[in-house]
């Protein structure tokens, strides 16, 4: 059957799912929780497995970081029991379908971390009966799909496209996003075999506009490093691009916007202080660690992967020419860091290039204050630190703007309004008096 026919197939001659089928997700991060709560949406009963009571405990208390309308339905899922949460797998023996939804981090050697997914595979496959859709969602490396669950099926005595159905559908998920979110993205799907495509297909439109089908496993998980690796090398090439527009004495976000005026074969992107989150500075590691295996080299995504955990430095460097600029010894001056979250409008600190930044002026003999109003305090590196309440009353000789959140006020910063000598700005997005570029 060609690539053709799958898909013909998956649009004409699916026989809707049952509306009553039950859904377990495992995982219940910023993936595993709207995907959960998006299906109870459709009349489904779902199943959320966490291996965090911690975690647990916050989504009851609705603690937990959703858009507004996702908000409001897991309060109605919770409240009429159609979202059952727990630590146990044992709800995954009566679940029609299930949804691997665990993180797929890199330790600090960028080397994948697939602890979590692994014990995640296990279980799914030991819980494994007749008759269940078995999803995996997790960006993860070329050939997972079959290495963690295939396989495994297949040594239980489980076969594939008649006793289980198996795909890979990756996540695409942006935190903060209410523009694109879980049900109004599209998702692509690749079955182990046809029919575990149609049926992947079928559970997945009940969330989603529009399921593409690929021919395989492996093309899903490909194109799913693909989409994530290409906005890594763009965004480390813009940021390029700004250094080398800085050394011409120009605004590159004036050149940004100039190049995006054309119709065709340009997407713009902005430069800032580095990447952060679970998906750009993790997901490029799967593809170059497996290809390693292989003897296959991506020297330009190697090349743009090391000048994405180089920024966080390059925005120190600047910070630290502005404090000598101004006569100011590292352990005399007092700088602040604005905005520890990876992206605005959302409360998380993984992999921030912010808390890089406070880590390493600390490094430098800098012993810098926080300010974010997403994140009252913190620890890193053994040290507690608090966000400044005011930042405003107090005076700096330099304040590193990180991310900016949709109610931030800089402008007492920027335009000279406050005791502040100069505003490094990492975001490219402010202007006035005191502001510099990195």
């Amino acid at each position: 059957m060609t690539l053709a026919d799958i898909r013909r197939n998956a649009i004409f001659d699916v026989v809707p799912p049952r509306a009553t089928s039950s859904v377990a997700v495992v995982g219940l991060g910023y993936v595993g929780l709207p995907t959960a709560v998006a299906f109870t949406t459709t009349g489904r009963q779902v199943a959320g497995i966490d291996i965090s009571n911690r975690r647990i405990n916050a989504i009851l208390e609705g603690d937990v970081e959703l858009l507004e309308h996702e908000t409001k339905s897991l309060a109605e899922a919770l409240s009429d029991a159609t979202l059952s949460l727990g630590l146990s797998p044992e709800s995954l023996i009566d679940a029609d379908v299930v949804i691997i939804c665990v993180p797929t981090p890199i330790d600090q050697h960028a080397v994948p971390d697939l602890g979590p997914l692994r014990s995640a595979c296990q279980m799914v496959v030991e819980h494994a009966r007749q008759g269940q859709l078995i999803l995996l969602t997790s960006t993860t490396y070329v050939g997972c799909t079959n290495d963690l669950l295939a396989q495994p099926l297949r040594e239980r005595g489980l076969a594939i496209g008649k006793d289980v159905w198996l795909a890979f559908a990756p996540e695409r998920i942006d935190p903060g996003n209410t523009v694109h979110d879980v049900r109004t993205t599209p998702r692509v799907v690749g079955g182990v075999t046809p029919d575990c495509s149609r049926r992947a297909h079928d559970v997945l439109t009940a969330v989603c506009p529009e399921v593409v089908i690929v021919s395989s496993p492996e093309a899903a998980e490909m194109t799913k490093l693909h989409e994530n690796t290409f906005r890594s090398v763009n965004i480390a090439y813009v940021n390029e691009l700004a250094e080398a527009c800085r050394s011409y004495d120009l605004d590159v976000t004036e050149v940004v916007s100039a190049a995006a005026t054309k119709p065709y074969g340009f997407m713009p992107f902005t430069p800032g202080p580095g990447v952060g989150g679970h998906c750009l500075p993790c997901d490029p590691h799967y593809l170059l660690w497996h290809l390693r295996s292989r003897q296959t080299a991506m020297p330009i995504v190697e090349a743009a992967m090391a000048a994405i955990r180089q920024r966080p430095a390059h925005i120190t460097d600047r910070v630290m020419e502005c404090l000598q600029l101004l006569g100011k010894s590292p352990s005399d001056a007092r700088v602040l860091v604005w905005g520890l979250t990876y992206k605005p409008n959302v409360a998380d600190i993984r992999e921030s290039p912010a808390m890089q930044i406070v880590d390493d002026l600390g490094r430098r003999g800098v012993a810098p204050q926080v300010h974010d109003s997403l994140v009252p305090d913190f620890q890193a590196n053994g040290r507690r630190y608090t966000t400044v309440a005011n930042p405003r009353e107090s005076s700096w000789d330099a304040v590193v703007v990180c991310t900016l959140h949709a109610d931030d006020d800089v402008l007492w910063a920027t335009e000279g309004l406050g005791d502040v000598s100069c505003v490094v700005d990492a975001t490219y997005r402010l202007t006035g008096t005191r502001v510099v570029r990195p």
